[in-house]
């Protein structure tokens, strides 16, 4: 298995066919409209139409000719402007999967032991200097140089590695996040896309059974090699008032326990399942966020938190031992 199979972006029938289908409903709703707007202002006028017609004979007969021609037309127009836009789409997908491409067989070799892909980043911070990290998730097509452009929040959103335009983007921190610090929550976006490629893949954790494989995220900063387990999969909904949202992008450092703790909780209570992983105060934190597209403005979350050095001896292990201590001794 190479590396560059999880990167690349593949155009397979399955892709070709959403975009198509995308692109034909958009023709026949727009076709139907064509037709159902004038026989509903038709049914709303009956009268005064009928009244206008009967003298209007003439022009009624050149009127008919005229409409069923620009329905024609209109059609035609339609169906033009969809191939356009699924061409478009297909040309979009092969770029980018050529863009990303390159940049793998350049800057990324062969993987570690642990199958952790391994990258040469003072190139690619020669290239582009926006570069913080890696984000490599096992058996996903997640294995993707990650950047932060702090003056630009949402620069990356539609920008690909070498700052060009790209509906794909490429995976980006938020921009209050400290990488290298690091901060308690590093926020990492990327794009849901079609053909299964940026953070498409978040989705197979929907199902406990692949987590139940693939418990780790690999991300690897300018500095460190570091590995995360995780904590949990939700869905949620953001940018609304509505009780059901959890802003889960807020919570960068926490000033305390209290508010580690609580968010820890509420990522648990939404869960899909229950990995049997927590998290305490002095953990760090990595958030992978993707759209989801159930409900407007809904979001698919993979929180997990940074294995130290030695595999286990984590933050809420130490925390559990303390705490176990002080009741032995009282």
């Amino acid at each position: 298995f190479k590396v560059g199979a999880s990167i690349k972006t593949m155009i397979d029938r399955g892709v070709l066919f959403k975009d198509l289908s995308s692109s034909l409903i958009s023709v026949i709703s727009g076709y139907a409209l064509g037709f159902v707007i004038p026989f509903l202002l038709l049914g709303l006028f009956t009268t005064q139409v009928l009244e206008f017609l009967r003298g209007k004979q003439k022009l009624l007969k050149y009127t008919v000719k005229a409409g069923g021609v620009l329905l024609i037309i209109i059609g035609i127009g339609l169906i033009v402007a969809a191939a356009a836009i699924f061409i478009n789409a297909q040309i979009g997908y092969k770029q980018a999967s050529e863009s990303y491409q390159k940049i793998e067989k350049q800057y990324v070799s062969d993987k570690d032991a642990s199958g952790v892909p391994t990258i040469d980043f003072d190139a690619l911070a020669q290239t582009n200097p926006e570069i913080v990290g890696w984000i490599y998730v096992p058996g996903t097509n997640i294995n993707y140089p990650v950047m932060q452009s702090v003056n630009e929040p949402n620069f990356y959103l539609k920008h690909g590695f070498d700052k060009e335009y790209s509906e794909y983007g490429c995976p980006y921190v938020q921009e209050d996040c400290d990488v290298q610090k690091p901060s308690d929550n590093l926020v990492i976006y990327g794009h849901h896309m079609k053909n299964g490629s940026m953070f498409a893949h978040l989705n197979k954790f929907k199902s406990e059974s692949f987590w139940s494989e693939h418990k780790t995220i690999a991300f690897n900063t300018l500095t460190d090699r570091q590995e995360y387990e995780i904590v949990a999969v939700f869905r949620t909904v953001v940018y609304t008032d509505s009780p059901d949202a959890f802003k889960y992008y807020r919570f960068v450092d926490a000033g305390n326990a209290n508010e580690f703790d609580s968010f820890i909780a509420k990522c648990k209570e939404l869960s899909f399942y229950d990995t049997g992983v927590t998290a305490a105060y002095g953990d760090k934190l990595i958030t992978l966020s993707t759209c989801e597209y159930r409900r407007n403005n809904s979001r698919l979350v993979v929180v997990a938190k940074r294995i130290v050095e030695g595999g286990d001896a984590d933050a809420a292990q130490t925390h559990a031992e303390a705490a176990a201590e002080s009741q032995r001794l009282d």
